[in-house]
């Protein structure tokens, strides 16, 4: 993805040229859910990198936001999919991983980025970033929050809340592209549906304004 290339942190961008570097053809078609959004082979991809062109669009506006690690977050936040929801090499029939079932997506996706992070940790780099700001063990948590805090709340699966404007971000920015596809396909698929009163939705002005922005 061009976005990783253009993080300045060498920490967070090693750790996601690493992540590309060791799980990029998995990535590349795994679904980024079973149903509802981005629900297909290479969903997870597409996701991601819409994500990340809002977040280069909206750092700008808002300054105190740190885009290396925003970017670094958003391509983690789902990393655990790629065990969740993965795509065998040939076929498009999504299989059930042992994995994925009984740790699920979040708690994959900080143990991956633990795990990456300790690869990536050489004698040398040590010494390289050792003045870095803010220190690695900081930059670490922070990227590690992103992952955990994502889905905003803990009774929809996050066992923390957003804590940083980062994590707060990134949340939304999950929310609003997981929504609007969500929308944008349903306006394809459901053109014709009935309200329960059995009026013909698309009789309805607005619907047919919002039914056209999408067709």
């Amino acid at each position: 993805m061009h976005a990783v290339t253009a993080i300045s942190d060498p920490r967070l961008r090693g750790i996601c040229e690493l992540f590309l570097k060791d799980f990029g053809e998995r990535f590349r078609r795994t679904a980024a859910a079973r149903n509802y959004h981005h629900a297909r082979r290479g969903g997870l991809v597409e996701h991601t990198a819409q994500m990340m062109r809002v977040a280069v669009a909206l750092c700008p506006l808002y300054p105190q936001l740190n885009l290396d690690l925003l970017l670094a977050g958003i391509l983690f936040h789902d990393s655990g999919k790629l065990w969740e929801n993965h795509l065998p090499e040939d076929g498009f029939t999504m299989g059930f991983d042992e994995r994925g079932e009984l740790m699920g997506h979040i708690s994959i996706g900080l143990e991956l980025v633990n795990s990456l992070w300790r690869k990536l940790q050489t004698e040398e780099k040590a010494r390289a970033w050792e003045n870095l700001l803010p220190p690695s063990e900081d930059c670490r948590l922070h990227l590690l929050h992103l992952i955990a805090s994502h889905h905003g709340d803990m009774q929809f699966g996050s066992p923390v809340y957003p804590k940083t404007p980062e994590a707060m971000t990134l949340h939304y920015i999950d929310n609003l592209d997981a929504r609007l596809e969500m929308f944008a396909a349903g306006y394809l698929t459901r053109r014709f549906s009935l309200q329960p009163d059995g009026i013909d939705i698309q009789s309805i002005p607005w619907f047919n304004k919002l039914l056209q922005r999408w067709t």
